[in-house]
């Protein structure tokens, strides 16, 4: 008994060049789940992680925030005393100590930084102007380069912040926590909470885990980060308010590819149900039909997935020359792992059609119309 032979590809090549529509239908379909998937994490993971370089940038070693409060400084309130700033100070092996209140602009949802300007400067080498100086007044603002050029500010322009007015004293090279600075005393005025700050950047003389454990003595309920320990956090797959976010947008990707490749495979096998019961008659086998199909999708698969990857970088290119401010991260992880999701959701989804043309019955197909 001789076993039936064809050319698989031949075929596949065939079905795929003679149904554009929905070749292009299956081949976007995974293309959105790739794009989806890629430029979401990315955004996220560039976001958190360059925040996570301007928190270092600040130069303290370590972070003391109010009990319970978020790891995101934005979506925390000025609850801590300032009076605690000199009984920080006098901790051994602190060398500065700077408090600091972070406050949101709700329409652009920018963190700015109420700052005491001597203290933080005295975190690290200070501010590098690029223009300008340190505040004048209460009403001025430093912003920091990437911010300047976004919005095309300069110094002695005015600018509104928190519903305030305020005038652009200078421009500084970026990397120092946020990209807006004002006065910690005006800061507190508009926001109502005299004496009051969201946190306390730490400085110490070098030993870091014994100044963090007589800073944990001194202010037992306070959430006291090391520096180290902030920036292991800074990612998407370890912070879990980002956690189910992430995979709600990976899931909704898998399902657009899972569902568009299903109903596009599914149609196929209906309009070729003469076709297979031919191949069926000539002697194909079971497996062989379940191949024919399977090879199809992965096509479409694969061409899906360069067309996805072809397009996130389009983008990525074109965001970061209009919006320099958003940093997106794509890492070789989630671009492998993008690539997998894309081609097992493109194979889940015709896996039915394919056993469903498979079992055929050869009579039956050949007549069907």
């Amino acid at each position: 008994m001789t076993t039936f032979r064809f050319n698989y590809w031949q075929l596949v090549w065939s079905n795929v060049r003679t149904r554009p529509v929905r070749t292009a239908l299956c081949v976007a379909a995974v293309a959105i789940q790739v794009v989806l998937i890629l430029l979401v994490v990315g955004m996220i993971d560039g976001v958190v992680s360059e925040w996570g370089q301007r928190v270092e940038g600040v130069g303290a070693d370590l972070l003391v925030r109010p009990p319970n409060s978020s790891i995101f400084f934005s979506l925390s309130s000025a609850l801590m005393p300032q009076a605690l700033d000199p009984k920080i100070d006098h901790v051994p092996g602190v060398r500065a100590v700077s408090p600091v209140e972070v406050l949101v602009q709700a329409s652009t949802f920018d963190v700015v930084y109420g700052i005491d300007y001597p203290t933080f400067n005295s975190l690290s080498e200070g501010f590098r102007f690029l223009a300008g100086g340190p505040f004048r007044g209460p009403n001025d603002a430093i912003v920091d380069n990437i911010k300047a050029e976004t919005h095309h500010l300069h110094v002695g322009e005015h600018i509104t912040l928190l519903n305030h007015d305020f005038t652009v004293c200078g421009i500084v090279e970026s990397g120092k926590g946020a990209r807006l600075f004002i006065p910690l005393t005006t800061a507190q005025e508009i926001s109502g909470a005299a004496d009051k700050v969201s946190m306390f950047y730490v400085r110490s003389d070098g030993d870091t885990a014994g100044t963090d454990a007589r800073l944990e003595k001194l202010l037992p309920d306070a959430r006291i980060f090391s520096m180290k320990e902030y920036l292991t956090l800074m990612n998407s797959s370890n912070l879990p308010q980002l956690r189910p976010f992430v995979r709600s947008m990976v899931g909704l990707g898998v399902a657009i590819s899972f569902l568009v490749v299903f109903l596009a495979t599914y149609t196929i096998v209906l309009e070729r149900t003469h076709e297979i019961g031919i191949l069926k008659a000539l002697g194909a086998s079971k497996p062989q039909v379940v191949s024919l199909i399977l090879k199809e999708t992965l096509l479409l698969a694969a061409l899906g997935t360069l067309a996805g990857l072809g397009a996130t970088g389009a983008t990525w290119i074109v965001l970061h020359r209009e919006v320099p401010s958003l940093t997106i991260l794509i890492s070789g992880r989630w671009v492998a792992g993008a690539i997998l999701l894309a081609l097992a959701a493109a194979m889940a989804g015709a896996s039915f059609p394919a056993l469903r043309a498979a079992r055929f019955d050869p009579v039956d197909a050949l007549a069907y119309e």
